[in-house]
C-alpha cells in the first residue's frame, strides 16, 4: 500500500500533526507493521487519539462492508470502517436503531468502540460496549482472533474504550434496537438555573428515553447553569400523525465553506445566541415530534461545523462527575468557566448510568458536562488545568475522546483501572506497535505493569 505524509488533525483541529497515512482498500490488507500505528476511522475524535506524529496512521475507510443484518433479531455484523449513518441508512427502515449512539452519525463502527461511546440513554441503557456481541481483532503478531464478553473478555474489555491500542478492530458484531418508526416524540422543559435542571433530569415524570440539556455557559448569578432539558423517545405508530411517513426524509446540509476570524466568537455574540435558543427551545409548548437526525445529530446538518471556530481550532472539554459530589463539581466549573470570561459556544450537561465495563470506559453514575472552547491564546490550557484539578476534587474524570492535552498524572488518578489496562495491553502488544500521540502524551507506552 502506498503512504501520503501530510499534516492531520481531530475534529477540534488541535493539534496538527505530521503523520504517515496508509489506506488500505479492503480487509486483507489490515495489518500491523512493525515500527507502529494507530488506526483512524473518520476522524471524528477531537484531539489526538487518532493521531501518530511523525508515525503511522491506518485509515479504515474503505473497509467499510455492512457483512450481515438478522432484521428478525436486530443482529449486525460489519467491518469497523463502516460509518453509523451508512448503517442507518439500512437499518431503520427495516424498523432497527442503533442501541447507542454520540451525537454525531459520521464516525466509524470501531471507534464507537475504541471509544466506548455514550448518548442521551445512558442512564438507561448504558454504553456502546454493553451492546457489542462480539468483534474480530488483528493483534500485534499479525493473528485474528474473536473476543466477546464471553470469548477472551480480558481483551474484550480492554478493548472497549481502550482508544486503539490494544490492536485492530477488524468486525463488530451489535445487538440493534426496535423502533416503530424514524421519528423521536420530545418534550422540552425549561429550567431558570442548575438546581431546577438537576431536578429535570432526575425525575421520573419528566426524564425519558434519550434526555440531554444544553446550558447557556454566560449565565451567572441566580441563573447560573440556567438551559433546556431535551427528553424524547422513538415515536410510535400510535404517536405518529395520519398518512406520516415511517421515516423522515433526508434534510439538506450547509456547509462551512471557509474558517471563521477568531473574533467572531466571543461574549457578545456567544451571549446572542444564547439568548435566542433558549427563548426559541423554550417556547416550544407540548410534546413534538422530531426526525431521528435533527434530534441526535443536530450538528450533522452543518457541513466542516468546525471550521466556526476559526484556524487555531477548539478544544472540547468533556469530563464526568460521580453522583454525590456532581452539582457542586459542575456549579464549581461553571462559576469558573463563566468567571474566566471564555465562553463555550456549546454547553451540553446528560446524567450518566453505571460505571462502564472497559477498563478504560469514561461513563460513570453521574453526570458529565461538555463544553467547547475556542482556542484563543495559550491562557486556555492554563484554565483547563484548573478544570481538572476541580474535576480531580470531586472524583471525577476527563473523557479521552475529547481530549488533547491532559496531563500523564491527572489521567493515571481519573482512570483507576489503568493498571489492570497496561497489564493486558502488555501481554497482547509487547513491543507497543499501536500507540498514538494520546498515549505518548499520556506515557503509556513508558512503563509496564
Amino acid at each position: 500500500m502506498a503512504t501520503l505524509t501530510a499534516l492531520l488533525s481531530g475534529w477540534g483541529r488541535y493539534p496538527v500533526q505530521s503523520c504517515e497515512m496508509e489506506r488500505p482498500e479492503r480487509y486483507a490488507d489490515l495489518r500491523p507493521v512493525a515500527d507502529g500505528l494507530i488506526v483512524r476511522g473518520q476522524g471524528r475524535s477531537y484531539g489526538d487519539a487518532a493521531l501518530n506524529d511523525n508515525g503511522r496512521v491506518l485509515l479504515t475507510e474503505r473497509v467499510n462492508r455492512l457483512l450481515d443484518l438478522n432484521a428478525e433479531q436486530g443482529i449486525l455484523r460489519a467491518e469497523a470502517g463502516v460509518t453509523l449513518a451508512e448503517i442507518l441508512a439500512v437499518i431503520v427502515p427495516k424498523g432497527w436503531f442503533l442501541p447507542v449512539t454520540p451525537g454525531t452519525k459520521l464516525v466509524s463502527l470501531g471507534g464507537c468502540v475504541a471509544a466506548d461511546v455514550h448518548g442521551k440513554n445512558h442512564h438507561r441503557d448504558g454504553s456502546f460496549g454493553d451492546h457489542v456481541l462480539g468483534m474480530e481483532m488483528i493483534l500485534a503478531d499479525g493473528s485474528h482472533v474473536s473476543c466477546s464478553p464471553s470469548e477472551k473478555p480480558e481483551l474484550f474489555w480492554a478493548t472497549v474504550g481502550g482508544m486503539g491500542l490494544t490492536g485492530i478492530i477488524g468486525e463488530v458484531t451489535l445487538k440493534l434496537t426496535p423502533v416503530q418508526s424514524g421519528y423521536v416524540m420530545v418534550r422540552n422543559h425549561v429550567a431558570d438555573n442548575l438546581e431546577q435542571l438537576f431536578q429535570l433530569l432526575e425525575n421520573p415524570a419528566t426524564d425519558d428515553r434519550y434526555t440531554v440539556a444544553w446550558l447557556d455557559s454566560l449565565a451567572t448569578g441566580p441563573h447560573l447553569g440556567r438551559g433546556i432539558a431535551m427528553c424524547g423517545h422513538h415515536a410510535a405508530k400510535e404517536e405518529l400523525p395520519a398518512g406520516r411517513e415511517y421515516s423522515p426524509r433526508s434534510e439538506r446540509s450547509r456547509s462551512i465553506p471557509f474558517d471563521f476570524p477568531s473574533f467572531m466568537l466571543n461574549p457578545l455574540s456567544i451571549g446572542a445566541f444564547n439568548a435566542l435558543y433558549y427563548a426559541r427551545e423554550g417556547g416550544k409548548q407540548g410534546p413534538f415530534l422530531s426526525g431521528y437526525a435533527p434530534y441526535f445529530y443536530p450538528l450533522d446538518a452543518i457541513g466542516n461545523w468546525n471550521r466556526l471556530y476559526g484556524k487555531r481550532g477548539f478544544v472540547q472539554y468533556q469530563c464526568v462527575i460521580p453522583g454525590a459530589t456532581a452539582f457542586d463539581g459542575i456549579r464549581t466549573l461553571l462559576q469558573k468557566l463563566s468567571g474566566s470570561r471564555r465562553p463555550s459556544f456549546l454547553a451540553v450537561l446528560k446524567r450518566l448510568g453505571a460505571q462502564g465495563k472497559g477498563l478504560l470506559s469514561f461513563p460513570m453514575a453521574g453526570y458529565t458536562l461538555a463544553l467547547d472552547l475556542p482556542i484563543r491564546d495559550e491562557g486556555l490550557f492554563g484554565l483547563l488545568d484548573d478544570l481538572d484539578k476541580i474535576v480531580l476534587q470531586h472524583g471525577g474524570r476527563i473523557y479521552l475522546a475529547k481530549d488533547a492535552r491532559l496531563s500523564a498524572e491527572s489521567f493515571r488518578a481519573m482512570y483507576p483501572r489503568y493498571g489492570e489496562w497496561i497489564g493486558i495491553k502488555n501481554r497482547v502488544d509487547p513491543d507497543n506497535l499501536f500507540g498514538s500521540s494520546l498515549s505518548r502524551r499520556l506515557k503509556i507506552a513508558e512503563e509496564k505493569a
